[in-house]
């Protein structure tokens, strides 16, 4: 039976014994680790940067799935291969120059990945959904974990997994932003492949329960 990735984002660990968190992440059925970078600008909030990724890089093996809330992300696209980042996301809405962006991102050996705010048209993505490795379907505002859940998300995966059919791209569709073990079977039921969540894996009694919740339905 096909399951979703599940790409826990630390965003809700403690960031007092991150080293703990990642103890119990590499135990767990956990696939990706995503990584909430935020600057202050784009979003409100102001998460962590390069340092931290380097540092953490050095617990685990798992893939490093992350994704840029920030302004101008082109700027450190080289960064973020250099600490160990596998896949990297940006935002459609900090874009100028989006296919530049993205063909830079997998010329350096980066899985490339562009992100959808709630408000954002799949259909924007009709032009280089084929150069892309995945779209980043946000289910709140960006910038801070614990939000309640867009129902129209459900939605907007029906329809960019219409484009990808369409189109023939390989994109994988994620999903992020009030996942729970309530709506994931819901969210890939509608296309989703990837399923990120926060608070609701870092805040249960049982963080490994709630990842196999979130795997296995």
């Amino acid at each position: 039976m096909q399951t979703p990735i599940i790409s826990p984002s630390i965003l809700s660990a403690d960031f007092a014994d991150l080293e703990k968190s990642f103890k119990m992440l590499n135990q767990s059925e956990a696939d990706w680790i995503h990584l909430d970078v935020m600057d202050g600008n784009f979003v409100p909030n102001i998460s962590f940067g390069m340092p931290v990724i380097k540092s953490l890089r050095k617990l685990t093996g798992k893939v490093f799935d992350a994704h840029l809330m920030i302004e101008q992300p082109e700027r450190y696209i080289h960064n973020f291969k250099l600490v160990g980042v596998d896949i990297l996301t940006v935002h459609y809405e900090t874009q100028i120059h989006l296919n530049r962006t993205v063909d830079l991102i997998k010329k350096i050996g980066m899985k490339a990945g562009v992100a959808l705010n709630p408000h954002t048209p799949v259909s924007l993505l009709k032009d280089i959904i084929t150069e892309l490795d995945l779209v980043l379907i946000m289910s709140v505002n960006p910038g801070y974990s614990g939000q309640k859940f867009i129902e129209h998300t459900y939605q907007k995966i029906v329809e960019t997994k219409d484009l990808i059919e369409v189109t023939g791209s390989k994109a994988m569709i994620e999903v992020d932003g009030g996942v729970n073990n309530e709506n994931a079977p819901k969210l890939f039921a509608a296309g989703a492949d990837i399923l990120v969540a926060a608070s609701y894996i870092f805040n249960h009694d049982n963080p490994l329960k709630a990842i196999r919740n979130l795997k296995y339905f």
